[in-house]
């Protein structure tokens, strides 16, 4: 009973210095996209990307490491199904509605959709090589380079500008995305004992309970960003985080450590991930704005994968 309580609380430590780094974590992003005259958006589907998915990206080393595969790819593959439904469902909820443009959903839509099928190919035969980790690596440079070639123009104002350099800035937001990656990490840690003193099968922790802990940055860090104003900060971290989780955090660990996975839960997920990608950013690109209608249909989306990969399996 004293460890469980003590999991709980590190749990809810781990939420709170996640939530309060990432106010930071948006101010400094926003100096930084002033101070190189680039659009909030591409600094969110890159640079803050890859920050909040810091949490994937240990998970994905260490569980190599310990020669988990299941637990990398599930938990990488979950996080895009969690965070284009959960976590983009969620924020109309929490930070109200606002207008999303039809090329700020489509191409990385794509990119991601086509990440994932290269994903499922590569772990068809049950084992993650360094070789297919290079070409999830390269999948993501070269996605990254698109989005960068035909980013869309500036939509809003960025923040007040800061007499500060750029290095100070780009310092700065790496060091307060680090702190929300370590408070998401402890979290999600604690949520793994919690979940397997109740017996919860691994894959069920991977795919879901995992990713929900993990998806946490995420959720912070946009749900700050709106309610700044900063609209395309977060548009571009939540869909740039789905591209990053389903090429550089699934190859980050099997670069170190190559080894085995379960290629029929595994093709499931990615199956269903890119489905789920596919529906969000067709409703987003038919509607051209985000509130709480559709924020609920996402929300039942992802309900709906629990039945897909959980019930089913």
């Amino acid at each position: 009973m004293f460890t469980m309580a003590i999991w709980f609380f590190t749990a809810i430590a781990g939420f709170a210095l996640a939530m309060m780094a990432s106010r930071w974590a948006v101010q400094q992003g926003s100096m930084l996209a002033q101070g190189f005259f680039l659009p909030p958006f591409v600094i969110g589907v890159t640079f803050m990307a890859i920050g909040t998915d810091v949490p994937e990206i240990a998970n994905s080393v260490m569980s190599s490491l310990a020669g988990h595969g299941d637990l990398n790819v599930g938990d990488s593959v979950g996080s895009v199904s969690t965070q284009i439904t959960l976590i983009l469902g969620l924020l109309p909820f929490a930070a109200g509605k606002f207008e999303v443009g039809r090329n700020r959903v489509a191409l990385i839509s794509v990119l991601t959709m086509i990440a994932l099928g290269i994903g499922a190919y590569l772990i068809a035969d049950g084992f993650l090589s360094r070789t297919d980790a290079l070409v999830l690596l390269l999948a993501w440079a070269g996605a990254t380079a698109l989005l960068w070639r035909y980013a869309p123009p500036r939509s809003e104002a960025l923040m007040i500008a800061s007499v500060h350099s750029k290095g100070f800035h780009a310092v700065l937001l790496i060091f307060s995305l680090l702190l929300v990656g370590a408070g998401a990490g402890a979290a999600v840690k604690a949520l793994v004992e919690i979940s397997q003193a109740f017996h919860v099968p691994e894959y069920m922790i991977s795919f879901f309970g995992s990713s929900i802990g993990t998806s946490l940055p995420e959720l912070v860090v946009d749900f700050t960003a709106l309610r700044k104003g900063q609209r395309d900060l977060a548009l571009g971290d939540v869909t740039g985080s789905c591209l990053v989780d389903a090429t550089l955090s699934i190859a980050a660990g099997p670069l170190i450590a190559p080894g085995a996975v379960t290629a029929a839960l595994a093709l499931r997920g990615a199956i269903v991930a890119a489905g789920v990608v596919f529906l969000a950013s067709l409703l987003l690109w038919g509607r051209r704005r985000h509130d709480r209608w559709s924020g609920l249909f996402l929300l039942l989306l992802y309900a709906a994968t629990y039945f897909l990969l959980f019930v089913r399996s």
